[in-house]
């Protein structure tokens, strides 16, 4: 079973490892542990591994995932909204973790990109990503924009 999976992204070459806690790699430089994942039993599971870069401002369309999304980010700060409210990543290395289901509204903020990874590990009989448009974000980030 593949577990890991190399990027170049960013200037640099990146390992994406999903893995337990206590693992290692043999070389590199160690960026960030997000996790554990909160996995809802399936027969097998596929990683999509995204890499973005977003100015402030921007926001990603309003949708759903169908397994949990880790967030980390090189340079600048996120927010993210759900119906449960919002939480904040600020600063390189800043992480997010978000189960799968909640609607959700990603938003860049601060005064610089924000350039970033996300991984969705997700049930593969079904779509990582359904875009929505039965719920609204209550503006929450935006108010966060130039903080």
């Amino acid at each position: 079973m593949l577990t890991s999976s190399v990027v170049e992204a960013f200037g640099e070459v990146w390992l994406f490892t999903i893995e337990r806690k206590d693992w290692q790699s043999k070389g590199g430089t160690h960026a960030s542990i997000i996790g554990p994942l909160p996995l809802q039993p399936a027969t097998s599971y596929t990683a999509e591994y995204l890499r973005s870069v977003f100015t402030p401002g921007m926001k990603a369309p309003l949708h759903i995932h169908s397994g949990p999304e880790a967030f980390y980010a090189v340079s600048g700060d996120t927010c993210l909204e759900t119906p449960d409210g919002m939480r904040l990543g600020r600063g390189p290395g800043n992480t997010l973790l978000i189960p799968g289901g909640p609607p959700m509204s990603l938003m860049a903020i601060g005064k610089e990109p924000r350039r970033g990874f996300a991984l969705i590990l997700h049930d593969a009989a079904k779509p990582p990503t359904t875009l929505i448009h039965d719920w609204q974000p209550r503006g929450l980030c935006e108010g966060q924009l130039t903080q």
